[in-house]
């Protein structure tokens, strides 16, 4: 059982780092559905939708390739460097292919330009620090790992109250120079604004980590990286369309104002989401780590049966419960029309949960191939069905 409680031990710390920013974030779900209509949070949504998008890529599936040659490598100095340079060139080269094809990257992902700078320095600062986490999460550092991500949020959430509520209520107490350049029409924007300052603190903490390691690039463990990691790139492609183009679609086919109230509704999924979300946070390394253990399997058996039991009671508070939560978190009530979406949600998340559970064998034994099948299968459905049932 002491491999049990570690691992436990340890989700509880990862799952504090993803709840309670996941909570911190839980507060915005209100401030901007009431600072911002429909068509408002469209934007946000949009903006992340295109994050996510992009984060995958850039990541080409590097970061759970780090815990697979990391965990069993004997020149874990070696792999990290090789991990971190390779994704600050690719990075350095995408953000120059962007900058020749501004004009129509910028017209294809729907965002007014000043967005899209703010989109591209998120991502830049972002993927750069996508190794230093992964390396505090590998080498069982989740305390260290927890305050940076708290952190993170802690400033995003104090920045949105500032903008959005803080400058309006009390401008007496706000600095010329915000009041110079504060926008009542344009609020959206002080949500990335937000963000692209949490990203630069969370870079600059992280920054001596980069220099922890001398530079010892390999090729050859490059091409076994890649060779492991393109595949869940796919793989996360793939996802990206299953959690992402129901919004997209809905934007293009039906309105800006339907897509923002579907998305805020989704929002009342954010338990289920903080649930599964923190258990792959402890589960991940935890897999890889345990692998050679002779009674793995069982290990895991028993931690997907509870993962099941705890997910199915979340979900069923949150159905049983929904008009309070819904009250709570979306107090405008042109959101509502798109409610009933919500046990759907759940439902798709607690299975999502379990799929990520059973996944593990793909990856430990090296066969992320079949991962990458199975989610294409499910992309190609999502993307169906959604055409159909939308139109």
């Amino acid at each position: 059982m002491s491999t049990l409680k570690r691992f436990f031990q340890d989700t509880i710390i990862y799952g504090f780092a993803t709840v309670l920013p996941r909570l911190m974030n839980f507060i915005l779900v209100p401030l901007h559905t009431e600072y911002l209509g429909p068509a408002g949070y469209s934007i946000n949504t949009t903006f992340y939708v295109w994050a996510t998008f992009f984060n995958v890529v850039l990541t080409f599936g590097m970061e759970t390739a780090f815990f697979r040659f990391f965990s069993h490598s004997e020149e874990k100095s070696k792999v990290f460097s090789t991990s971190f340079i390779t994704l600050t060139i690719t990075t350095v080269i995408f953000f120059f292919l962007v900058f020749i094809f501004r004009e129509n990257i910028t017209a294809l992902v729907d965002l007014e330009p000043v967005y899209f700078n703010y989109l591209l320095g998120i991502l830049a600062l972002d993927t750069l620090v996508v190794i230093p986490f992964a390396y505090l999460r590998a080498t069982n550092r989740p305390v260290k790992f927890a305050i940076v991500k708290v952190l993170n949020i802690a400033v995003v959430v104090i920045l949105n109250f500032y903008f959005f509520w803080f400058v309006t209520e009390y401008p007496q107490l706000s600095p010329d120079l915000i009041l110079a350049n504060y926008s009542q029409e344009d609020k959206v924007g002080y949500i990335f604004i937000a963000n692209l300052v949490a990203s630069l603190i969370t870079f600059l903490i992280l920054l001596p980590y980069f220099f922890r390691t001398k530079i010892d690039f390999s090729i050859i463990i490059l091409k076994q990286m890649w060779k492991y990691g393109w595949l869940i790139m796919v793989a996360g492609l793939a996802f990206f369309v299953n959690e992402n183009l129901d919004k997209l679609l809905i934007k293009e086919m039906i309105s800006d104002e339907v897509m923002g109230a579907y998305a805020g509704c989704y929002k009342l999924a954010v338990f289920m989401i903080i649930f599964i979300q923190a258990f792959r946070m402890g589960a991940e390394p935890f897999f890889f780590n345990h692998s050679k253990n002779e009674n793995a399997r069982e290990t895991y058996a028993v931690i997907l049966q509870y993962f099941v039991v705890l997910g199915s009671l979340i979900l069923v508070i949150l159905v049983v419960y929904i008009d309070f939560f819904k009250r709570l978190l979306i107090r405008d009530e042109e959101y509502w029309i798109t409610i009933a979406i919500v046990p759907v949600i759940l439902l798709a998340n607690l299975f999502l949960g379990i799929y990520h559970n059973l996944s593990v064998w793909y990856k430990l034994t090296d066969k992320t191939r079949i991962g990458m099948y199975i989610s294409i299968v499910g992309a190609v459905i999502t993307i169906l069905l959604n055409i159909f049932l939308i139109l």
